[in-house]
């Protein structure tokens, strides 16, 4: 029985779902379907009356709000589908029209000739612990507003903590003491610290689950391998871990700090050279976890008690490199400053090196496929 094949572009919304097809070879037919609803059982129908006997289907959507649901049951179906990051899709220049329809026959027509790279979608559990790390991410964001506004609201009224530190107990203490004027502006301060206590046991819930959750993880021994190194606490490592998932899909350090965003800018031609900031372009949780971490690094290298404890079960080579680590980014942010270069420009570097100590390890950990 002769085969055929179709490419199929799909460009999928949260109601409505914009479908083109293409012909396989140069020459064949690229063609608008139609628009469905975004069920996945109307998609279904029709991709078994564009498919029918003898013919394979290949699929391709833009990564976008919708998620990977779709792409996981067309995995069920066992029909190839790929999901293409919106940024690394080509486009013609000078383009003064976009829909959906268009963005639905170019996606077709990209994909029979090859030109799109498909992004790595996580397993369904790892994408259940990378929305846990994120959502404590948004949580301490949420307990950083309300601990601003609460400061804001203060010093309207004249009120400025003079002690040495922040959210102390003293500072506390402080503001749980403070009497206000007015009953209505006792009122907002009492909603402000209500606030904050309610924002700081949400946080505290979200990091006691992942410290269940995080064990029973497929992902975990990559965990503790990061948890040997300094600034690597549990909820550290798991954020890097959800965030970059298998980390052999990196062949080079410089893969992933690109894909970090922690490249510089570039415009080059010619003989002319000219590089800017970071680019900024990749995962911007894992970016941030790293820069946090890299703090540490001006600080005189040591091996603390916690980090001990962490250590244990780790191997004598692991336990050098972590070592090694240390002494390397302490030395070289020393270096930089000296030099006079701005802090966060050494942080950034700093950050940028540690990306490649963090591969290398990874590297090294055996991690069972889902």
């Amino acid at each position: 029985m002769k085969t055929t094949t179709k490419y199929v572009g799909l460009d999928v919304h949260k109601d409505t779902t914009v479908i083109a097809v293409a012909e396989s070879g140069r020459a064949g037919e690229v063609r608008l379907y139609g628009e469905i609803s975004s069920d996945l059982g109307a998609l279904e129908k029709v991709l078994r009356k564009i498919g029918g006997e003898g013919t394979t289907l290949h699929v391709v959507y833009e990564a976008g709000p919708t998620g990977f649901v779709l792409y996981r049951r067309l995995q069920q179906l066992k029909i190839d589908c790929i999901v293409v990051a919106p940024t690394k899709t080509p486009s013609e220049k000078g383009l003064r029209q976009k829909t959906d329809r268009r963005d639905a026959l170019m996606l077709a027509r990209l994909h029979r000739a090859g030109e799109l790279t498909a992004i790595h979608v996580p397993d369904a559990v790892d994408e259940s612990i990378r929305d846990l790390t994120r959502a404590r991410a948004d949580a301490v964001h949420d307990l950083t507003r309300a601990k601003q506004r609460l400061k804001s609201f203060l010093l309207r009224q004249g009120y400025r903590y003079s002690g040495k530190a922040n959210w102390s107990e003293a500072h506390q203490r402080y503001l749980r003491e403070l009497v206000l004027p007015l009953p209505a502006l006792k009122a907002v301060l009492e909603e402000y610290l209500l606030a904050i206590t309610q924002t700081t046991e949400r946080v505290q819930r979200l990091e006691d689950l992942l410290a269940v959750q995080v064990p029973l993880w497929r992902m975990y021994p990559a965990v503790q391998a990061l948890m040997g190194l300094r600034g690597f606490q549990l909820t550290a490592a798991a954020v890097l871990v959800a965030e970059l998932g298998d980390i052999r899909r990196f062949e080079h350090p410089r893969h992933l700090m690109a894909f970090l965003g922690l490249i510089p800018r570039e415009n080059s031609t010619g003989t002319s050279r000219r590089q800017g900031s970071i680019t900024k372009a990749g995962n911007a949780h894992a970016r941030w976890i790293l820069v946090e971490a890299v703090q540490h690094a001006f600080l005189p290298p040591k091996v603390s008690t916690q980090l001990t404890l962490r250590q244990q079960g780790l191997s004598t080579p692991a336990r050098e490199l972590s070592w090694k680590i240390q002494v390397r980014l302490h030395k070289r942010g020393w270096h930089l400053l000296h030099r006079g270069v701005m802090k966060p420009k050494v942080t950034v570097a700093l950050a940028r090196e540690l990306a490649g100590f963090v591969w290398d390890v990874l590297r090294q950990v055996p991690v069972p496929r889902p």
